[in-house]
């Protein structure tokens, strides 16, 4: 790929990053406007958000990616385990809004899919959060190993990444949402599970931020340049 194109590679990574958080941030306040039952059109808009949300993930992942291949490619195989684990999240994360939203649509009256749909307990809560540290500590390794970011990102990615592991185990403690280490607690599925989109953020501005001043030293070096800023 040429320059032009990895320059383009880096921008589309570095904004769906953040508008995936952008985006996150707006739909989990919509899980904690209702006490009890959320009407029906809360629990659809949020599930529709997030269609939007894990979409624009893909994005991001797989531009990732390709930006530690070309960075370097002894670390592909990392970057491919990382890719990986986002896809088969994004996957159990649809399925688990297909289960929420079809109790949502088939019940008469206003049901709690969080509740209800049994099915989503695991999907939301341990699996996601295994998935996830997989996600962050092969895409942090691969990120710094490769060069591609500084030292940061791999640490935070840990350290997230092993928050999420402490978690893995609230299957074994019911299902209370209003706790917060149950297997569909507000802990589990939630606070925790919107830890790594911070990390997406950082990254996602990071790339941009890199874009931008290699742009500057690219236009500083051109003739004519220099001699036009001292004007």
């Amino acid at each position: 790929m040429g320059l032009g194109g990895g320059l383009q590679l880096r921008r589309f990574t570095g904004i769906t990053g953040v508008a995936f958080a952008a985006l996150q941030v707006i739909e989990v306040p919509l899980y904690f406007v209702h006490d009890g039952a959320p009407p029906d059109s809360n629990v659809l808009t949020r599930i529709m958000l997030s269609l939007v949300v894990l979409v624009l993930l893909l994005g991001f992942v797989t531009g990732l990616r390709e930006l530690i291949r070309q960075a370097d490619p002894a670390c592909g195989w990392v970057a491919d385990l990382a890719h990986g684990a986002a896809l088969a999240y994004i996957a159990v994360t649809f399925v688990a809004h297909s289960l929420q939203a079809g109790e949502v649509i088939a019940a008469r009256e206003p049901v709690d899919p969080t509740i209800t749909a049994a099915g989503t307990y695991l999907l939301y809560g341990s699996i996601g959060r295994i998935l996830t540290a997989v996600f962050l500590v092969a895409a942090g390794y691969a990120a710094v190993r490769s060069g591609l970011l500084p030292r940061w990102a791999a640490r935070s990615a840990y350290a997230i990444a092993l928050i999420n592991l402490a978690f893995v185990p609230s299957l074994y403690f019911g299902n209370d949402t209003g706790q917060f280490f149950s297997a569909n607690g507000w802990g589990t599925t939630a606070t925790v599970a919107s830890l790594y989109v911070y990390w997406v953020l950082a990254v996602g501005i990071a790339l941009i931020g890199r874009l931008r001043r290699r742009n500057a030293r690219h236009y500083a070096g051109r003739p004519g340049v220099a001699s036009e800023n001292r004007r």
